[in-house]
């Protein structure tokens, strides 16, 4: 029996972005992309991912994500576009940008990292990249079929959404994909009106 968990922290998204981004997905198969898709219930905003964890410090984690949410207003953010890690020429990973309150999100995230630093997790090598993973690519695509993809979803968008929650979730693989079981979560503050 293993002694870790895997686990990460990520941000939840609502019902309606979920949906979205499912269709999203739908669309994106219809350009023959051999690629394995993220389960739409997976699709989250990752903050920092741990990797494996001994359980005794799930409630440290959980309250350096305290820390982070403290005082912070709910994330105003919107869908925004679909692009390509590293890039068009050798994609591997397809993905939603974000538009709104993207340098907050930063700063919670520069913050998160902070906390989590001060209690013995190494910061990222790789600086934060705001994302929504939708899926990773298989093989080789054509950079113009790829950049046919960047045009078509172009105006890719959502309506603005409220990011309020900063949860630690422990991921399972399985053989079916990844099963992510909510351990802790820290609220922000709720958006005020006006």
């Amino acid at each position: 029996m293993s002694t870790t968990i895997r686990s990460f922290i990520a941000m939840d998204l609502p019902a309606a972005v979920i949906s979205q981004l499912e269709n999203a997905q739908q669309e994106l198969k219809a350009f023959k992309l051999r690629a394995k898709w993220v389960k739409p219930e997976n699709i989250h905003l990752t903050l920092k991912f741990l990797g494996n964890i001994p359980p005794g410090r799930i409630d440290e984690i959980a309250h350096a994500m305290t820390l982070a949410a403290e005082g912070r207003p709910a994330l105003v953010l919107a869908l925004r576009g679909i692009g390509f890690f590293p890039g068009i020429r050798r994609a591997r990973v397809v993905w939603a940008g974000l538009a709104g309150q993207v340098a907050q999100l930063f700063a919670l995230q520069r913050e998160l990292e902070q906390y989590l630093a001060d209690i013995g997790f190494a910061r990222e090598k790789k600086p934060f990249k705001g994302h929504l993973t939708l899926g990773r690519i298989r093989q080789t695509v054509p950079p113009s079929v790829m950049r046919r993809i960047v045009d078509e979803f172009l105006n890719f968008g959502s309506d603005k959404f409220a990011a309020g929650r900063i949860c630690l979730y422990q991921s399972d693989l399985q053989p079916s994909g990844a099963v992510y079981t909510l351990l802790k979560h820290a609220q922000l503050k709720p958006k005020m009106d006006g």
